[in-house]
């Protein structure tokens, strides 16, 4: 029988190292490779649905845009009517404002004096504050001279 030495023991075990190592390195290699195809397909799958996501999307975007610049002329056109409305209501309020205040203003005048006429009451005689050279206090004078005589 022949005796193994020292370096013999450790060339068997490095050798057995390596074998594990190796062995170890294509296990990990191996799922490595399936977890690269299993990617692959992913991404793969993934593309093939996302074109016509994209392409869903990008023609979405151009009919929003398309009904943005629809809503901006009609705005643009609301405001301009909104404008020409203001200024034709300025026209007609200092066109007609004034004299249909005057009309009000003289058929409530005419009003008045024929409800007047009809009641055959005497207009009212206006308020006198003086009589023969002399003035007659007004209320508030009257009680200030009260006040005062009573102080």
């Amino acid at each position: 029988m022949r005796t193994v030495s020292g370096g013999e023991v450790a060339g068997i075990l490095v050798a057995v190292f390596w074998a594990i190592l190796v062995s170890f390195l294509a296990v990990a290699l191996a799922r490595l490779a399936q977890t690269l195809r299993a990617t692959t397909k992913l991404v793969s799958e993934v593309t093939d649905q996302a074109v016509p996501l994209l392409s869903d999307a990008s023609s979405a975007v151009r009919s929003a845009q398309t009904q943005i610049d629809r809503v901006d002329a009609i705005a643009s056109d609301v405001q301009e009517v909104t404008s020409n409305a203001s200024a034709l209501s300025t026209t007609v309020v200092s066109t007609f404002g004034g004299p249909l205040v005057k009309v009000a203003a003289f058929g409530y005048g005419v009003r008045r004096a024929i409800v007047g006429r009809r009641e055959n009451v005497p207009p009212k005689a206006p308020r006198r504050t003086v009589i023969v050279g002399r003035t007659v206090p007004s209320p508030r004078r009257g009680k200030r001279n009260t006040r005062e005589k009573r102080d």
